[in-house]
Protein backbone atom coordinates (compact mmCIF):
# COMPACT_ATOMS: atom_id res chain seq x y z
CA UNK A 1 0.00 0.00 0.00
CA UNK A 2 3.01 2.32 -0.08
CA UNK A 3 2.33 5.54 -2.12
CA UNK A 4 -1.08 4.82 -2.35
CA UNK A 5 -4.26 6.52 -0.97
CA UNK A 6 -7.00 4.41 0.87
CA UNK A 7 -10.48 5.28 -0.91
CA UNK A 8 -12.61 7.21 1.60
CA UNK A 9 -15.61 5.27 0.02
CA UNK A 10 -15.03 1.69 -1.23
CA UNK A 11 -12.87 -0.75 -1.57
CA UNK A 12 -8.84 -0.75 -1.97
CA UNK A 13 -6.59 2.02 -3.33
CA UNK A 14 -7.49 4.09 -6.80
CA UNK A 15 -4.71 2.54 -8.53
CA UNK A 16 -6.36 -0.43 -8.12
CA UNK A 17 -9.16 0.84 -9.90
CA UNK A 18 -10.07 -0.23 -13.47
CA UNK A 19 -9.15 1.94 -16.05
CA UNK A 20 -11.67 3.38 -18.22
CA UNK A 21 -10.78 0.98 -21.32
CA UNK A 22 -11.43 -1.74 -18.48
CA UNK A 23 -14.64 -0.23 -17.58
CA UNK A 24 -15.77 -0.21 -21.42
CA UNK A 25 -15.19 -3.36 -21.73
CA UNK A 26 -16.92 -4.73 -18.73
CA UNK A 27 -19.96 -2.75 -19.47
CA UNK A 28 -20.09 -3.99 -23.29
CA UNK A 29 -19.43 -7.58 -21.72
CA UNK A 30 -22.75 -7.25 -19.14
CA UNK A 31 -24.73 -5.24 -21.43
CA UNK A 32 -24.56 -8.30 -24.37
CA UNK A 33 -24.98 -11.10 -21.19
CA UNK A 34 -28.15 -9.67 -20.43
CA UNK A 35 -29.16 -8.17 -23.87
CA UNK A 36 -29.25 -4.42 -22.37
CA UNK A 37 -29.16 -1.44 -24.67
CA UNK A 38 -25.87 -0.24 -22.80
CA UNK A 39 -24.75 -0.07 -19.58
CA UNK A 40 -23.03 3.43 -18.36
CA UNK A 41 -20.72 3.41 -14.85
CA UNK A 42 -21.59 6.50 -12.24
CA UNK A 43 -19.02 8.66 -11.46
CA UNK A 44 -17.49 8.11 -7.88
CA UNK A 45 -17.89 9.93 -4.87
CA UNK A 46 -15.78 12.90 -3.78
CA UNK A 47 -15.31 14.03 -0.47
CA UNK A 48 -16.66 17.39 -1.45
CA UNK A 49 -20.03 16.48 -2.09
CA UNK A 50 -20.43 14.16 0.95
CA UNK A 51 -22.67 16.20 3.30
CA UNK A 52 -21.29 14.57 7.00
CA UNK A 53 -23.82 16.04 9.56
CA UNK A 54 -21.68 17.83 12.56
CA UNK A 55 -20.26 16.21 15.34
CA UNK A 56 -22.06 16.03 17.85
CA UNK A 57 -19.67 15.25 20.96
CA UNK A 58 -16.30 16.22 21.01
CA UNK A 59 -13.21 14.52 23.06
CA UNK A 60 -11.60 15.79 25.94
CA UNK A 61 -8.54 17.66 26.01
CA UNK A 62 -6.59 15.12 27.36
CA UNK A 63 -7.54 12.77 24.53
CA UNK A 64 -7.84 15.19 21.59
CA UNK A 65 -4.28 14.77 19.63
CA UNK A 66 -5.12 11.24 19.02
CA UNK A 67 -8.54 12.24 17.50
CA UNK A 68 -9.41 14.13 14.41
CA UNK A 69 -12.95 15.40 12.51
CA UNK A 70 -11.32 15.31 9.62
CA UNK A 71 -13.88 14.85 6.73
CA UNK A 72 -12.60 12.38 4.91
CA UNK A 73 -11.17 10.36 8.34
CA UNK A 74 -15.12 10.61 9.19
CA UNK A 75 -16.41 9.10 5.99
CA UNK A 76 -13.97 7.04 5.44
CA UNK A 77 -14.90 5.50 8.84
CA UNK A 78 -18.87 5.76 8.12
CA UNK A 79 -18.93 2.75 6.20
CA UNK A 80 -17.73 -1.13 4.89
CA UNK A 81 -16.79 -1.93 2.23
CA UNK A 82 -20.18 -5.13 1.06
CA UNK A 83 -22.69 -4.35 -1.82
CA UNK A 84 -24.64 -2.21 0.61
CA UNK A 85 -21.83 0.17 1.22
CA UNK A 86 -20.48 0.76 -1.80
CA UNK A 87 -24.41 1.06 -3.31
CA UNK A 88 -25.04 4.14 -0.24
CA UNK A 89 -21.43 5.25 -0.85
CA UNK A 90 -22.21 5.64 -4.95
CA UNK A 91 -25.60 7.26 -3.76
CA UNK A 92 -23.53 9.80 -1.43
CA UNK A 93 -25.50 8.55 1.58
CA UNK A 94 -23.45 8.66 4.55
CA UNK A 95 -25.76 9.42 7.32
CA UNK A 96 -24.62 7.84 10.42
CA UNK A 97 -21.03 8.53 10.48
CA UNK A 98 -18.68 8.80 13.10
CA UNK A 99 -18.62 12.00 15.21
CA UNK A 100 -15.02 11.67 15.48
CA UNK A 101 -12.32 8.85 14.77
CA UNK A 102 -9.51 8.02 17.59
CA UNK A 103 -6.42 6.62 16.80
CA UNK A 104 -4.70 5.37 19.95
CA UNK A 105 -0.97 4.54 20.19
CA UNK A 106 -1.34 2.82 23.30
CA UNK A 107 -3.33 0.16 25.01
CA UNK A 108 -4.20 3.09 28.03
CA UNK A 109 -5.15 5.50 24.89
CA UNK A 110 -7.50 2.66 24.56
CA UNK A 111 -8.76 2.38 28.20
CA UNK A 112 -9.14 6.40 28.34
CA UNK A 113 -11.15 6.43 25.13
CA UNK A 114 -13.36 3.61 26.64
CA UNK A 115 -13.49 5.08 29.80
CA UNK A 116 -14.76 8.20 28.34
CA UNK A 117 -17.06 6.86 26.44
CA UNK A 118 -18.86 4.97 29.27
CA UNK A 119 -18.77 8.57 31.30
CA UNK A 120 -20.38 10.23 28.34
CA UNK A 121 -22.64 7.40 26.71
CA UNK A 122 -21.32 7.70 23.60
CA UNK A 123 -20.87 4.40 21.39
CA UNK A 124 -17.44 3.26 20.54
CA UNK A 125 -16.81 1.48 17.23
CA UNK A 126 -13.09 -0.97 17.21
CA UNK A 127 -12.27 -0.18 13.37
CA UNK A 128 -9.37 -2.42 11.96
CA UNK A 129 -8.98 -2.14 8.58
CA UNK A 130 -12.89 -1.63 7.67
CA UNK A 131 -13.43 -4.57 5.58
CA UNK A 132 -16.54 -5.62 6.97
CA UNK A 133 -19.00 -6.35 4.46
CA UNK A 134 -21.74 -7.34 6.54
CA UNK A 135 -22.05 -3.91 8.64
CA UNK A 136 -19.70 -5.19 11.50
CA UNK A 137 -17.89 -0.85 11.48
CA UNK A 138 -20.81 1.06 10.31
CA UNK A 139 -21.83 3.73 13.69
CA UNK A 140 -25.27 3.25 13.05
CA UNK A 141 -26.15 2.63 16.93
CA UNK A 142 -29.58 3.93 16.70
CA UNK A 143 -30.62 7.18 19.03
CA UNK A 144 -29.39 6.46 22.53
CA UNK A 145 -26.19 7.59 22.96
CA UNK A 146 -25.22 10.84 22.57
CA UNK A 147 -22.77 9.81 19.78
CA UNK A 148 -20.60 7.32 18.17
CA UNK A 149 -16.66 7.50 17.56
CA UNK A 150 -14.62 5.12 15.71
CA UNK A 151 -11.44 3.20 17.67
CA UNK A 152 -8.89 2.81 14.46
CA UNK A 153 -5.73 0.54 15.50
CA UNK A 154 -3.28 1.25 13.09
CA UNK A 155 -1.12 2.99 15.09
CA UNK A 156 -0.49 0.00 16.88
CA UNK A 157 1.23 -2.14 14.12
CA UNK A 158 4.45 -3.89 15.66
CA UNK A 159 5.82 -6.90 15.86
CA UNK A 160 6.33 -6.86 19.14
CA UNK A 161 8.90 -9.93 19.92
CA UNK A 162 9.29 -13.52 17.70
CA UNK A 163 10.22 -16.57 19.70
CA UNK A 164 11.50 -18.63 16.99
CA UNK A 165 12.13 -21.91 18.95
CA UNK A 166 8.08 -22.30 19.93
CA UNK A 167 7.50 -20.64 15.81
CA UNK A 168 5.51 -17.77 17.33
CA UNK A 169 5.15 -14.15 17.55
CA UNK A 170 3.74 -11.21 20.13
CA UNK A 171 2.06 -9.02 17.30
CA UNK A 172 -0.53 -5.86 17.73
CA UNK A 173 -3.59 -5.98 16.35
CA UNK A 174 -3.74 -2.91 13.86
CA UNK A 175 -0.73 -4.43 11.84
CA UNK A 176 -2.67 -5.00 8.05
CA UNK A 177 -1.58 -8.13 6.65
CA UNK A 178 1.25 -7.30 3.89
CA UNK A 179 3.22 -5.21 6.71
CA UNK A 180 2.76 -8.55 8.69
CA UNK A 181 4.03 -10.84 6.38
CA UNK A 182 6.90 -8.05 5.35
CA UNK A 183 8.11 -8.67 9.34
CA UNK A 184 8.39 -11.95 9.54
CA UNK A 185 10.12 -12.96 6.00
CA UNK A 186 13.36 -11.87 7.35
CA UNK A 187 13.03 -14.62 9.71
CA UNK A 188 11.88 -17.23 7.02
CA UNK A 189 8.37 -17.55 9.15
CA UNK A 190 4.67 -16.77 7.76
CA UNK A 191 1.28 -16.61 9.43
CA UNK A 192 0.35 -17.78 6.24
CA UNK A 193 -3.14 -16.34 6.64
CA UNK A 194 -4.57 -14.68 3.54
CA UNK A 195 -8.07 -13.60 3.37
CA UNK A 196 -9.12 -11.94 0.24
CA UNK A 197 -8.89 -8.32 2.09
CA UNK A 198 -5.44 -9.56 3.15
CA UNK A 199 -4.17 -6.26 1.73
CA UNK A 200 -6.62 -3.79 3.57
CA UNK A 201 -7.41 -5.70 7.08
CA UNK A 202 -5.44 -6.46 10.26
CA UNK A 203 -4.33 -8.84 12.52
CA UNK A 204 -7.18 -7.69 15.05
CA UNK A 205 -9.97 -7.75 12.57
CA UNK A 206 -9.38 -11.39 11.64
CA UNK A 207 -9.28 -12.56 15.34
CA UNK A 208 -12.56 -10.50 16.09
CA UNK A 209 -14.34 -11.65 12.91
CA UNK A 210 -13.13 -15.50 12.94
CA UNK A 211 -12.09 -14.54 9.23
CA UNK A 212 -11.05 -17.52 7.26
CA UNK A 213 -8.15 -17.30 5.10
CA UNK A 214 -5.62 -18.80 2.30
CA UNK A 215 -6.03 -22.68 3.42
CA UNK A 216 -8.89 -24.61 2.09
CA UNK A 217 -8.15 -27.38 4.31
CA UNK A 218 -7.11 -27.60 8.10
CA UNK A 219 -5.69 -24.15 9.08
CA UNK A 220 -9.08 -22.30 7.63
CA UNK A 221 -10.01 -19.94 10.28
CA UNK A 222 -7.67 -17.56 12.20
CA UNK A 223 -8.35 -19.40 15.81
CA UNK A 224 -6.23 -22.18 14.56
CA UNK A 225 -3.21 -19.40 14.84
CA UNK A 226 -3.71 -18.23 18.25
CA UNK A 227 -1.82 -18.34 21.02
CA UNK A 228 -3.32 -15.84 23.31
CA UNK A 229 -4.79 -12.84 23.47
CA UNK A 230 -4.46 -8.88 25.17
CA UNK A 231 -8.25 -6.94 25.32
CA UNK A 232 -8.85 -3.92 26.48
CA UNK A 233 -12.61 -4.32 28.05
CA UNK A 234 -14.22 -1.23 29.57
CA UNK A 235 -14.05 -3.38 32.52
CA UNK A 236 -9.85 -3.97 32.39
CA UNK A 237 -7.46 -5.13 30.55
CA UNK A 238 -7.85 -9.37 30.19
CA UNK A 239 -4.84 -11.25 29.11
CA UNK A 240 -5.00 -14.91 28.28
CA UNK A 241 -2.51 -17.37 28.99
CA UNK A 242 0.20 -18.19 26.33
CA UNK A 243 0.26 -22.27 25.58
CA UNK A 244 0.03 -24.39 23.09
CA UNK A 245 -3.04 -26.19 24.38
CA UNK A 246 -4.94 -26.20 27.68
CA UNK A 247 -7.99 -28.02 29.35
CA UNK A 248 -8.51 -25.51 31.92
CA UNK A 249 -12.38 -25.49 31.39
CA UNK A 250 -13.86 -22.93 28.75
CA UNK A 251 -10.93 -21.35 26.32
CA UNK A 252 -10.73 -17.69 27.55
CA UNK A 253 -9.25 -17.00 23.84
CA UNK A 254 -12.14 -18.37 22.07
CA UNK A 255 -14.85 -15.95 23.68
CA UNK A 256 -13.01 -12.72 22.55
CA UNK A 257 -12.11 -14.75 18.64
CA UNK A 258 -15.00 -14.09 16.80
CA UNK A 259 -16.79 -11.32 19.48
CA UNK A 260 -16.53 -8.73 16.83
CA UNK A 261 -15.51 -6.14 19.11
CA UNK A 262 -18.63 -5.95 21.51
CA UNK A 263 -16.57 -7.41 24.73
CA UNK A 264 -13.38 -5.81 24.27
CA UNK A 265 -10.92 -4.57 21.98
CA UNK A 266 -7.78 -6.75 21.16
CA UNK A 267 -4.82 -4.81 21.21
CA UNK A 268 -2.06 -7.69 20.94
CA UNK A 269 -1.49 -11.85 20.14
CA UNK A 270 0.34 -14.38 20.40
CA UNK A 271 0.32 -16.20 17.27
CA UNK A 272 1.42 -19.43 16.01
CA UNK A 273 3.52 -19.26 13.01
CA UNK A 274 5.12 -21.23 10.26
CA UNK A 275 8.34 -21.75 8.22
CA UNK A 276 7.46 -20.41 4.55
CA UNK A 277 6.64 -22.79 1.84
CA UNK A 278 9.57 -23.83 -0.34
CA UNK A 279 7.94 -26.60 -2.24
CA UNK A 280 4.26 -26.18 -3.94
CA UNK A 281 2.46 -28.64 -6.46
CA UNK A 282 0.08 -26.83 -8.10
CA UNK A 283 -3.17 -27.96 -11.04
CA UNK A 284 -6.31 -27.61 -12.25
CA UNK A 285 -8.99 -30.77 -12.62
CA UNK A 286 -11.98 -30.73 -14.70
CA UNK A 287 -15.34 -32.40 -13.98
CA UNK A 288 -18.38 -32.90 -15.84
CA UNK A 289 -20.57 -31.73 -13.33
CA UNK A 290 -20.80 -29.49 -9.93
CA UNK A 291 -21.18 -32.58 -7.66
CA UNK A 292 -19.09 -35.04 -9.06
CA UNK A 293 -16.50 -32.57 -8.27
CA UNK A 294 -17.74 -31.99 -4.66
CA UNK A 295 -17.69 -35.91 -3.92
CA UNK A 296 -13.68 -35.66 -4.99
CA UNK A 297 -13.26 -32.68 -2.33
CA UNK A 298 -14.85 -35.01 0.10
CA UNK A 299 -12.64 -37.64 -1.28
CA UNK A 300 -9.72 -35.27 -0.56
CA UNK A 301 -10.71 -33.76 2.91
CA UNK A 302 -11.65 -37.26 4.36
CA UNK A 303 -8.23 -38.75 3.09
CA UNK A 304 -6.30 -36.45 5.64
CA UNK A 305 -3.85 -34.99 2.58
CA UNK A 306 -4.94 -31.01 3.75
CA UNK A 307 -4.23 -29.34 0.41
CA UNK A 308 -3.39 -25.74 0.65
CA UNK A 309 -5.77 -25.15 -2.04
CA UNK A 310 -9.01 -27.34 -2.74
CA UNK A 311 -11.44 -24.88 -4.36
CA UNK A 312 -14.13 -26.06 -7.07
CA UNK A 313 -16.09 -23.64 -9.03
CA UNK A 314 -19.45 -24.77 -10.51
CA UNK A 315 -19.59 -24.46 -14.52
CA UNK A 316 -21.14 -21.06 -14.55
CA UNK A 317 -18.71 -19.44 -11.50
CA UNK A 318 -15.71 -20.72 -13.51
CA UNK A 319 -17.10 -18.62 -16.41
CA UNK A 320 -17.67 -16.00 -14.79
CA UNK A 321 -13.85 -16.45 -13.54
CA UNK A 322 -12.25 -16.88 -16.75
CA UNK A 323 -11.15 -20.43 -15.49
CA UNK A 324 -13.46 -22.42 -18.03
CA UNK A 325 -16.07 -22.34 -20.95
CA UNK A 326 -19.18 -22.72 -18.55
CA UNK A 327 -19.15 -26.73 -19.84
CA UNK A 328 -17.16 -27.80 -16.83
CA UNK A 329 -16.55 -27.90 -13.26
CA UNK A 330 -13.22 -26.81 -12.47
CA UNK A 331 -11.06 -27.82 -9.38
CA UNK A 332 -7.75 -25.45 -8.10
CA UNK A 333 -5.80 -28.08 -6.75
CA UNK A 334 -2.75 -27.04 -4.68
CA UNK A 335 0.12 -28.30 -2.12
CA UNK A 336 3.15 -26.89 0.08
CA UNK A 337 5.79 -27.45 2.26
CA UNK A 338 8.50 -25.95 4.02
CA UNK A 339 9.98 -29.27 4.17
CA UNK A 340 9.30 -31.67 1.36
CA UNK A 341 8.67 -32.08 -2.26
CA UNK A 342 4.57 -33.14 -2.49
CA UNK A 343 4.44 -35.45 -5.73
CA UNK A 344 2.97 -38.08 -3.43
CA UNK A 345 0.12 -36.13 -1.91
CA UNK A 346 -0.47 -34.73 -5.52
CA UNK A 347 -0.69 -38.03 -6.71
CA UNK A 348 -3.44 -39.61 -3.92
CA UNK A 349 -5.02 -36.52 -4.31
CA UNK A 350 -5.78 -37.13 -8.45
CA UNK A 351 -6.34 -40.51 -7.73
CA UNK A 352 -9.53 -39.29 -5.51
CA UNK A 353 -10.15 -36.84 -8.51
CA UNK A 354 -10.35 -39.41 -11.23
CA UNK A 355 -12.29 -41.67 -9.03
CA UNK A 356 -14.96 -38.96 -9.43
CA UNK A 357 -14.47 -38.12 -13.17
CA UNK A 358 -12.14 -35.50 -12.63
CA UNK A 359 -9.33 -35.12 -15.68
CA UNK A 360 -6.63 -33.02 -14.09
CA UNK A 361 -4.95 -30.45 -16.52
CA UNK A 362 -1.64 -32.02 -15.87
CA UNK A 363 -1.28 -36.00 -15.93
CA UNK A 364 1.10 -35.80 -12.87
CA UNK A 365 2.03 -32.19 -12.01
CA UNK A 366 5.72 -31.98 -10.11
CA UNK A 367 6.99 -30.06 -6.94
CA UNK A 368 8.26 -27.15 -7.64
CA UNK A 369 9.88 -24.08 -6.17
CA UNK A 370 8.77 -21.71 -8.26
CA UNK A 371 6.19 -19.25 -6.95
CA UNK A 372 5.08 -18.16 -10.02
CA UNK A 373 3.24 -22.08 -10.74
CA UNK A 374 -0.05 -20.52 -8.99
CA UNK A 375 -0.33 -18.63 -11.66
CA UNK A 376 -0.77 -20.47 -14.04
CA UNK A 377 -3.69 -22.10 -16.34
CA UNK A 378 -7.09 -22.20 -14.78
CA UNK A 379 -5.53 -21.69 -11.20
CA UNK A 380 -3.97 -18.82 -12.30
CA UNK A 381 -6.96 -17.20 -13.97
CA UNK A 382 -9.26 -17.85 -10.67
CA UNK A 383 -6.38 -16.19 -8.65
CA UNK A 384 -6.08 -13.10 -10.65
CA UNK A 385 -9.88 -13.22 -10.28
CA UNK A 386 -10.27 -13.76 -6.60
CA UNK A 387 -7.64 -10.60 -6.14
CA UNK A 388 -9.29 -7.89 -8.31
CA UNK A 389 -12.84 -9.20 -7.69
CA UNK A 390 -13.88 -6.08 -5.21
CA UNK A 391 -12.53 -3.68 -7.70
CA UNK A 392 -14.55 -5.38 -10.52
CA UNK A 393 -17.68 -5.70 -8.39
CA UNK A 394 -17.05 -1.93 -7.88
CA UNK A 395 -17.43 -1.28 -11.23
CA UNK A 396 -20.62 -3.27 -11.88
CA UNK A 397 -22.27 -1.62 -8.90
CA UNK A 398 -21.25 1.66 -10.68
CA UNK A 399 -23.90 0.48 -13.70
CA UNK A 400 -26.15 -0.74 -12.13
CA UNK A 401 -25.51 -4.21 -11.83
CA UNK A 402 -26.20 -6.00 -8.34
CA UNK A 403 -23.00 -7.99 -8.24
CA UNK A 404 -22.69 -9.67 -4.62
CA UNK A 405 -22.11 -12.77 -2.58
CA UNK A 406 -23.18 -15.00 0.68
CA UNK A 407 -21.28 -17.96 1.93
CA UNK A 408 -22.11 -21.15 4.61
CA UNK A 409 -21.76 -24.28 5.66
CA UNK A 410 -23.17 -27.32 5.43
CA UNK A 411 -22.73 -31.50 6.91
CA UNK A 412 -21.56 -33.26 3.50
CA UNK A 413 -24.67 -35.73 4.11
CA UNK A 414 -27.52 -32.64 3.46
CA UNK A 415 -25.02 -30.58 0.82
CA UNK A 416 -26.49 -32.57 -2.30
CA UNK A 417 -30.28 -31.10 -1.51
CA UNK A 418 -29.26 -28.34 0.67
CA UNK A 419 -27.25 -26.37 -2.76
CA UNK A 420 -30.02 -27.53 -4.68
CA UNK A 421 -32.44 -25.71 -2.68
CA UNK A 422 -30.59 -22.64 -1.99
CA UNK A 423 -29.66 -22.64 -6.06
CA UNK A 424 -33.47 -22.79 -6.69
CA UNK A 425 -34.56 -20.31 -3.69
CA UNK A 426 -31.80 -17.51 -4.95
CA UNK A 427 -32.61 -17.99 -8.45
CA UNK A 428 -36.03 -17.58 -7.85
CA UNK A 429 -35.61 -14.36 -6.07
CA UNK A 430 -33.04 -12.93 -8.53
CA UNK A 431 -35.55 -13.63 -11.37
CA UNK A 432 -38.64 -11.99 -10.13
CA UNK A 433 -36.76 -9.15 -8.48
CA UNK A 434 -34.53 -8.53 -11.41
CA UNK A 435 -36.06 -10.64 -14.33
CA UNK A 436 -32.96 -12.34 -15.36
CA UNK A 437 -29.54 -12.71 -13.78
CA UNK A 438 -26.71 -15.81 -12.55
CA UNK A 439 -26.43 -17.51 -9.56
CA UNK A 440 -23.03 -19.47 -9.10
CA UNK A 441 -21.69 -21.63 -6.84
CA UNK A 442 -18.18 -22.27 -5.66
CA UNK A 443 -16.34 -24.33 -2.41
CA UNK A 444 -13.90 -21.69 -0.44
CA UNK A 445 -12.99 -24.31 2.63
CA UNK A 446 -13.63 -28.04 2.89
CA UNK A 447 -13.02 -30.07 5.93
CA UNK A 448 -13.72 -34.01 7.00
CA UNK A 449 -17.93 -33.89 7.97
CA UNK A 450 -18.72 -30.71 5.06
CA UNK A 451 -17.80 -28.02 2.87
CA UNK A 452 -18.09 -24.18 3.04
CA UNK A 453 -20.37 -23.09 -0.30
CA UNK A 454 -20.09 -20.00 -1.63
CA UNK A 455 -22.55 -18.51 -3.69
CA UNK A 456 -22.25 -15.43 -6.44
CA UNK A 457 -25.36 -13.31 -7.52
CA UNK A 458 -24.70 -11.22 -10.91
CA UNK A 459 -28.28 -9.14 -11.82
CA UNK A 460 -28.72 -6.59 -14.11
CA UNK A 461 -30.61 -4.00 -11.01
CA UNK A 462 -32.35 -0.75 -11.05
CA UNK A 463 -30.20 2.38 -10.33
CA UNK A 464 -31.93 3.75 -7.44
CA UNK A 465 -33.07 0.48 -6.22
CA UNK A 466 -30.45 -1.80 -6.28
CA UNK A 467 -30.30 -1.71 -2.15
CA UNK A 468 -33.91 -3.04 -1.71
CA UNK A 469 -33.32 -5.02 -4.80
CA UNK A 470 -30.48 -7.15 -3.13
CA UNK A 471 -31.53 -7.31 0.27
CA UNK A 472 -35.03 -8.88 -1.04
CA UNK A 473 -32.55 -11.59 -3.18
CA UNK A 474 -30.22 -11.84 0.15
CA UNK A 475 -33.09 -12.40 2.51
CA UNK A 476 -34.60 -15.03 0.13
CA UNK A 477 -31.20 -16.78 0.15
CA UNK A 478 -30.69 -16.53 3.91
CA UNK A 479 -34.16 -17.79 4.92
CA UNK A 480 -33.44 -20.66 2.72
CA UNK A 481 -30.19 -21.42 4.47
CA UNK A 482 -31.04 -21.44 7.63
CA UNK A 483 -34.55 -24.01 7.14
CA UNK A 484 -31.91 -26.30 5.34
CA UNK A 485 -29.70 -26.07 8.71
CA UNK A 486 -26.40 -24.24 7.49
CA UNK A 487 -25.04 -21.50 8.95
CA UNK A 488 -26.09 -17.74 8.03
CA UNK A 489 -22.32 -17.32 7.91
CA UNK A 490 -18.95 -19.69 7.37
CA UNK A 491 -16.48 -16.70 7.29
CA UNK A 492 -17.93 -13.23 6.75
CA UNK A 493 -19.11 -12.61 10.53
CA UNK A 494 -22.78 -11.23 11.36
CA UNK A 495 -22.29 -7.56 12.02
CA UNK A 496 -25.40 -5.88 11.59
CA UNK A 497 -26.33 -7.09 8.40
CA UNK A 498 -26.59 -11.04 9.12
CA UNK A 499 -28.24 -10.38 13.07
CA UNK A 500 -31.73 -11.42 12.02
CA UNK A 501 -30.83 -14.81 10.96
CA UNK A 502 -28.04 -14.99 13.58
CA UNK A 503 -30.67 -14.18 16.24
CA UNK A 504 -32.32 -17.20 14.92
CA UNK A 505 -29.63 -19.22 14.61
CA UNK A 506 -27.78 -18.49 17.81
CA UNK A 507 -28.92 -21.16 20.92
CA UNK A 508 -31.37 -19.14 23.06
CA UNK A 509 -29.46 -20.20 26.44
CA UNK A 510 -26.27 -18.97 24.74
CA UNK A 511 -27.80 -15.73 23.84
CA UNK A 512 -28.66 -15.18 27.62
CA UNK A 513 -25.08 -16.65 28.74
CA UNK A 514 -23.38 -13.98 25.90
CA UNK A 515 -25.77 -10.64 27.07
CA UNK A 516 -24.54 -11.27 30.80
CA UNK A 517 -20.71 -11.66 29.31
CA UNK A 518 -21.34 -8.11 27.69
CA UNK A 519 -22.67 -7.27 30.85
CA UNK A 520 -19.98 -8.06 32.67
CA UNK A 521 -17.17 -6.80 30.41
CA UNK A 522 -18.96 -4.06 29.02
CA UNK A 523 -21.45 -2.52 31.72
CA UNK A 524 -21.90 0.83 29.85
CA UNK A 525 -22.82 -0.56 26.76
CA UNK A 526 -20.66 1.14 24.44
CA UNK A 527 -19.06 -1.20 22.40
CA UNK A 528 -20.10 -1.99 18.65
CA UNK A 529 -23.74 -1.57 19.74
CA UNK A 530 -26.21 -3.78 17.61
CA UNK A 531 -23.74 -6.33 16.51
CA UNK A 532 -24.12 -10.26 17.49
CA UNK A 533 -27.15 -9.17 20.35
CA UNK A 534 -28.71 -5.96 21.44
CA UNK A 535 -27.29 -3.73 23.85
Amino acid sequence: MAGSERKFWGWGVSSGDLSAEAKDALARTWAERFGLAGLTADPPPRIEEIGLRPPRVKPPAALAEMCTTDPTERAGHALGKGIRDIIRALQRDFAHPPDFVAFPRTEGDITALLDWCAAENVAAIPYGGGSSVVGGVEPNVGEDYRGVISIDLKRLDQVLEIDRESRAAHIQAGIYGPALEAALRPHGLTLRHFPQSFEFSTLGGWIATRSGGHYATLYTHIDEFVEGLRVVTPAGIDETRRLPGSGAGPSPDRMYIGSEGILGIISSAWMRLQQRPTFRANTSVFFPDFLSAAAAVRAIAQAGLYPANCRILDPQQAFLSEAGDGNQAVMVLGFESAHHPLDGWMFLALECCRDHGGVPADEQPVSTTDAGVTRQGAAGAWRQNFLTFPYIREAMVSMGLISATFETAITWERFGEFHRQVMEATQRAVTEICGQGYVACRFTHAYPDGPAPYYSVVAPGTKGSLLQQWDEIKAASAEAILRLGGTITHHHAVGRDHRPWYDVQRPPVFTRALTATKRALDPGRVLNPGVLIDP
